[in-house]
């Protein structure tokens, strides 16, 4: 899995490396280099690549040599720690909303696992699925998030919500008997499928907890958080940061192409689907990092000129000038400042 598509907020990270610490053990010193100061005093967890979320899963593991940490992060996590999508579920007026929430912004909380509903006959599916392998994390990160889930069915419903079975794609764990108290539901592995399954009768029973305008609220916002994720893990998005993280020079349209995997003529016609281009993204790109480099100050006009890629100072100044309505050396004068309006 690529970082462009890897997304768990912090908060999460924060459980595995308090579950770590409740266990006794002292957190891998990588890891807690990571870690700053945060307003109050207290450490502060980042957001992780998958590579270090990955390594941090694995070493949990090793270090606390605890087969079933999953299961005891998942348990632990509370409705008040799945952000918006808790408080949609929280003030869900039936099942059916919880459900269609869980399914619709999943996404808000995790790229880890997606999820889609199923219905076999009376029996509802929530099956859940890998949009990335994740190899050898695979079994505990899937049991955090099902059984997770599964606590949050429990919890609106106040234990009305009738999971009746979790199905898992891999073998029976040494662990199963703490999984079976856990779950308190049929427990089935080697499945086919991944998941939750509870009948489609009570999906419409009115839930004690409802609140429609709460709920209503919650929505919009999760709708509005759902358009912002897909604005930065758009394609144009994807590219500007290929271009941002590049050494050496910008890629070129082929070349970016090719680390996106796609065609040259098909990331031409996705990015005029977005209503962008190629050229369009560079030339943002040289803007933003025009401007930071001359206010910074750190290097020469010339030496700026070379690292965007243009042939000559001239052809910079220019750029700049209409970019920002002056030279750059009058813009780094000004302290950063653009030039006035003229007022007629």
């Amino acid at each position: 899995m690529s970082d462009t598509d890897f997304f768990l907020p912090a908060q999460y990270v924060h459980q595995i490396a308090d579950q770590v610490a409740r266990m006794g053990v002292r957190l891998p010193d990588w890891f807690q280099r990571l870690q700053r100061p945060g307003p109050q005093g207290e450490l502060e967890v980042p957001e992780l690549s998958f590579a270090d979320f990955r390594r941090l899963v694995r070493d949990a593991l090793a270090l606390t040599g605890e087969p079933a940490f999953g299961l005891l992060v998942g348990d632990r996590l509370m409705v008040s720690s799945h952000g918006l999508l808790g408080h949609v579920a929280l003030h869900s007026q039936t099942l059916r909303q919880t459900v269609d929430a869980i399914e619709a912004y999943l996404q808000l909380r995790t790229s880890l696992l997606t999820l889609r509903q199923e219905v076999h006959g009376e029996r509802l599916r929530l099956v859940f699925a890998e949009p990335h392998p994740l190899g050898d994390i695979r079994l505990p990160v899937t049991e955090a998030i099902v059984l997770t889930i599964k606590n949050l069915i429990d919890y609106v419903t106040l234990g009305s919500g009738q999971v009746s079975r979790a199905a898992f794609p891999f073998p029976e764990p040494a662990h199963a008997d703490l999984a079976r108290e856990l779950f308190r539901c049929e427990l089935r592995w080697d499945a086919v499928w991944c998941g939750l399954e509870l009948p489609v009768a009570p999906l419409d029973r009115p839930l004690r907890s409802g609140n429609a305008e709460a709920w209503l609220d919650a929505v919009q916002r999760c709708q509005a958080e759902v358009s912002r994720l897909q604005r930065q893990h758009s394609l144009s998005a994807r590219v500007r940061r290929l271009m941002l993280s590049g050494q050496g020079g910008f890629p070129s349209l082929q070349l970016t192409a090719r680390q996106l995997n796609l065609s040259a003529r098909t990331l031409h016609r996705k990015l005029l689907d977005e209503g962008t281009s190629y050229r369009d993204i560079l030339e943002d790109v040289r803007h933003t990092l025009a401007v930071e480099h001359v206010q910074a100050g750190r290097l020469t006009m010339q030496e700026i000129a070379f690292l965007l890629g243009y042939d000559d100072q001239a052809n910079f100044r220019r750029a700049f000038k209409r970019w920002e309505g002056m030279a750059p050396t009058a813009y780094r004068e000004r302290g950063g400042r653009p030039a006035p309006i003229e007022s007629h």
